[in-house]
Order: C-alpha cells, then structure tokens, then sequence
C-alpha cells in the first residue's frame, strides 16, 4: 500500500495556531487553560488532550531578530517505542503508517510514555461505565479517521500557509530536499528531519536550526530491551504461556527497562 507523510516546514510557518484549534475541534479534546508562563507560546508541551501545539522561540539570525515556530505533535514512527513496550498490544499501525491506540485494550500503565523518545504520548484521567477513575494513553492519530473518508488531517486543512502537507511519501520528501535547497542561503543549516534511528517518521520536519534547539533528539532510538522484548520474547512467549501471562510479564519488563526509579535499562544517550 502506498506510504504517506506529513511534512511540516517551519520556514513557512507563521504561529497562527489554526492547526491547534482544528485538532482540538475535530477530536473533541478538552480546552486546558493555563496561566502565563512569561511566553507567548499558549501551552508548555503536549498532553493527553493537546495533541498539536505551536512552539515558540525567539533567535537572532544574520543580524535580525526572528521567531522560529515549530508545529508540535506525534511523530509516528516507523519502528515507535509505544508500540514496541505496550504489554496489550493497545498500539498499532495503520496502512497509512500512523500509530494509533486502541482505547478498549489500553489499561493506563503507562511504559508507552517512558517508551517515547519524543514525549508525545501521554496519559489521561477518565471515569468508567461503572464510576470508576481509570486512565488511557491519547496522542494525535495523523486524523486517521478523515484518511478513512479520503479527507486530510485537519491540522493540514487549516493551514493557510503550506506549513503542513500531508501526501505520498516520495511527494513529500521530494518537496522537503526542494525547500532545502531554497532557504539555504537564508538558512545555513537547513536540513530535513526524518531520523533513521525509529526507521524513519511519518512527520517530517524541514528545520532552520539543530533538532536539539527545538526540542528535538537528535538521533532517537527505541531502547535495544523493547525490540528484544517485543520481537523476539513476546511472540514467542505467548505461543508457550498464554496471552494474559504474557500481559503481565511484560509489565515487569517494561517497568524494569523502562521505569527510570528502577534499575537497569538503556542510558538516557542510548534512549535518544
């Protein structure tokens, strides 16, 4: 099936905040309000009902002030670490390359969070049929829903500028090595983000600066522990011992290798 991409170039971005709106419109996300952090930018970060925020950072560039903006939201990643240490297999891929959580499986414990390089992924506090506080990971989808109609993203639709495109892949990295060369003279160090350490991404950014500068790692990777776990041990655990053991032992695993508070697992290096 053919592989789709959203690219995102911050060169043409210019802090409007549509996108923002549009995401929160069409999934029906709660509004968070926050007090003033001495920033114009609207929200610290992503959360379980923020799926798409625009960042803000000031820089001087060739003698001149500049905003540099970044439209934040998942990745979702070719090989992604919340799919590799979801012990109930509650994550997983679309045909159209997304990462997607399924809400009936997902039963809040959390390693998905720690297993993000990017700290996307995030959880939320609900009340259950039966009035019970429970918790589940949310994310941004890439509007998986309106692919399913023919339609894009909503956060593209609204983008007045160009910042945001979504196509097929080859398109879209096609467009991004053309913008490159464009703003190079502009922007030196112009470069298209698109990291092979998780396989590659299905957001793909053009950036004027190091990935590092806006928030970025620069070289991201699942932990080597998830790919062991989930593509060797697990599969071959469930066929000996049963889906629910396997369920739980992955949630020792995870909470070993993952958990910072508990020992062992990869280095904060060897994570990003």
């Amino acid at each position: 099936m053919t592989e789709y991409i959203k690219y995102v170039d911050v060169t043409k971005c210019d802090g409007c905040r549509a996108c923002m709106v549009a995401c929160k419109s069409w999934n029906d996300l709660e509004a968070e309000p926050e007090s003033f952090n001495g920033t114009i930018q609207s929200h610290e970060t992503l959360t379980a009902n923020t799926w798409n925020l625009i960042t803000y950072q000031e820089k001087e560039m060739n003698g001149r002030f500049e905003w540099l903006f970044r439209h934040k939201s998942c990745l979702h990643c070719t090989d992604a670490g919340c799919e590799k240490v979801c012990p109930e297999n509650a994550i997983s891929y679309t045909d159209y390359g997304s990462v997607v959580v399924d809400y009936d499986k997902c039963v809040g414990c959390g390693y998905c969070v720690e297993g993000c390089p990017f700290d996307v992924i995030q959880l939320t506090h609900y009340i259950d049929e039966n009035g019970r506080e429970q918790r589940r990971a949310q994310k941004c989808t890439l509007c998986t829903d309106r692919l399913d109609e023919g339609l894009q993203p909503a956060c593209v639709n609204s983008c007045h500028t160009d910042a945001l495109m979504f196509g097929e892949k080859d398109e879209m990295l096609a467009l991004a090595e053309k913008r490159v060369k464009e703003v190079k003279e502009r922007y030196p160090k112009a470069h298209i983000y698109n990291p092979p350490g998780v396989n590659g991404t299905h957001t793909i950014y053009v950036l004027v600066e190091d990935p590092e500068f806006y928030g970025l790692p620069k070289n991201p990777k699942v932990p080597t522990s998830a790919k062991i776990w989930k593509d060797y041990a697990q599969p071959i655990g469930k066929a000996l011992l049963g889906v629910t053991t396997m369920a739980v032992l992955g949630s020792m695993v995870s909470n070993k290798f993952l958990n910072p508070y508990h020992g062992g697992g990869d280095s904060d290096e060897q994570k990003q």
